[in-house]
């Protein structure tokens, strides 16, 4: 498991992003009902896509280098994410063993890259797959942290 799942768990000290206009987190879709939650840690960007419940949709950190190392056994879904193919890789939670845990990579133009993630029960997760797929990433980075 990522150890960013857990940390996605404990996120204290965060605020709700005024915008969606892409500046620290990409951008949702308007009509997705999902605002972000984000918080700067060092160099990196950490952001929660969190439904009106507020409950958490996704995730993703942003940094240099990924964390995340997907490993092909655990290939799941092939999707494209702002314009690039990527793979969903299949996760378990062994505290919720019957919640589906999905993971991906995807490289941005600024070379960084974007660690993507959710949990999400089985009627949920193409739903959620989804409203993940649909994000928008500026093409360059605007603020800096």
């Amino acid at each position: 498991m990522s150890a960013l799942l857990v940390l996605a768990g404990s996120f204290g000290g965060a605020y709700a992003q005024e915008s969606q206009n892409g500046v620290s987190c990409p951008q949702l879709p308007a009509n997705s009902g999902l605002t972000w939650e984000y918080k700067a840690t060092g160099g990196s960007d950490f952001c929660r896509a969190l439904r009106a419940d507020g409950s958490e949709a996704f995730g993703l950190y942003i940094s240099r280098k990924a964390n995340f190392e997907p490993k092909r056994g655990n290939r799941a879904e092939e999707a494209v994410i702002d314009g690039q193919s990527v793979y969903w890789y299949k996760g378990e939670l062994a505290t919720k063993p019957d919640m589906q845990v999905r993971e991906t990579l995807v490289q941005l133009p600024d070379g960084r890259v974007a660690h993507i993630w959710l949990q999400a029960s089985v009627p949920d997760l193409a739903p959620t797959l989804n409203q993940a797929q649909s994000m928008r990433f500026p093409a360059t980075r605007l603020t800096s942290n």
